[in-house]
């Protein structure tokens, strides 16, 4: 009796072993399942993310060549607008001239009128007075020659008074089609910033843990340091760039405004901030700090549209979140010139510009150069 119960108790416990086996094995397939599934949501993330981040940069450059025409046809509808002055100004001296020579030719007529009409034959058939002819005919081809003058320069103010009115009209329709032009790109600026904000709104609802962030600002920082370094090895020394090593607190800053993170401050994590963001309003001029050399012209991943400007001897300034770029690869800036348009690009939610020096691919805090 002692053995059969031993054995049944034997029995028991191995049940029990096979059962809590059974358990944690099921636990582990379930732990297993999740981990799986939670890998194939984070891919799924991040290929999203991905995607979306794609999606933002075409917009972002949607949004800049937009902004770029607009800002051509501001210069055409400025331009076209001071022809129109200069145009109307001379249109007025014309029309002036004209009364003028109006007036004038009338008194000649005039005048010619009640000397009478055949003054002239009269006194070449009158014998008696003969010494009085060669007077008279000199006085008559004075008269005639002034007023053939006369008629001359009334035509030509006449001609002159039509070509300038022809070209006060045409500048005037050339207006009304820049307005029409303007307004056109304006809706479709607006459109294509409704999108990017779309864009916008479904990649934040992708939020990234604190770890994810850090992971993504350092790759974006990393990118722009390969970038800059690469620009580093293009650059082809000019002699007369002469650098920024003189210019301690005597260059303006290429943008007035608040400045929202400052050189040195935490950004996230162990990350520093490698230059300043300033706030600004959007399409609002940024302006070289010194003259030089477009290094970089183009969209950075967490920068947006960026211009990095070379300046000599080590030195370059970058320029980031740009709504657009007026400036291309090569082209020769100097000091205080129009180079990008605030803007809000790489993600930003506010508009400003991210502002950066750097000295053999070291970033230096602006504020010792910028007064």
């Amino acid at each position: 009796m002692a053995i059969f119960s031993l054995h049944a108790n034997s029995n028991e416990a191995t049940e029990k072993d096979d059962e809590t086996k059974q358990i944690n094995q099921q636990k582990l397939t379930n732990v297993q399942q999740a981990i799986i599934k939670q890998e194939s949501n984070i891919l799924k993330v991040n290929k999203n993310r991905s995607e979306l981040e794609k999606q933002l940069k075409n917009n972002d450059l949607s949004i800049s060549k937009i902004a770029k025409a607009i800002n051509n046809t501001d210069k055409q509808f400025n331009k076209t607008k001071a022809k129109i002055a200069q145009l109307y100004k001379e249109k007025q001296k014309l029309t002036q001239q004209k009364k003028s020579q109006e007036s004038l030719l009338a008194q000649q007529l005039r005048t010619a009128y009640t000397t009478g009409q055949h003054d002239y034959l009269k006194l070449i058939l009158n014998q008696k007075q003969t010494e009085k002819i060669q007077r008279s005919i000199s006085y008559y081809q004075y008269l005639n020659e002034a007023r053939i003058k006369e008629i001359e320069q009334f035509q030509k103010i006449l001609s002159n008074l039509l070509e300038v009115t022809t070209q006060h009209q045409e500048q005037i329709e050339t207006l009304e089609a820049l307005k029409n032009k303007q307004n056109k790109q304006r809706i479709a600026l607006n459109n294509t910033k409704k999108k990017r904000r779309k864009t916008l709104k479904i990649l934040n609802r992708t939020l990234l843990s604190s770890q994810q962030q850090l992971a993504k600002l350092k790759a974006e920082e990393n990118n722009l340091n390969n970038a800059l370094k690469e620009l580093e090895s293009l650059i082809q020394t000019e002699v007369n760039l002469t650098g920024l090593g003189r210019l301690k607190r005597k260059l303006l800053w290429p943008i007035k405004g608040r400045t929202l993170h400052r050189f040195g401050s935490n950004k996230q994590g162990h990350l520093k901030w490698k230059g300043v963001l300033i706030a600004a309003s959007i399409g609002k001029q940024v302006k070289t700090i010194h003259n030089g050399t477009i290094l970089f012209a183009d969209w950075l991943k967490g920068y947006g549209l960026v211009t990095v400007i070379d300046h000599g001897n080590g030195y370059m300034s970058l320029y980031g979140h740009n709504q657009t770029l007026l400036k291309a690869v090569g082209d020769r800036v100097e000091t205080g010139e129009p180079i990008a348009l605030v803007g809000q690009s790489g993600g930003q939610n506010k508009s400003g510009l991210y502002f950066e020096i750097r000295h053999r691919g070291k970033a230096v805090n602006p504020k010792y150069w910028c007064k």
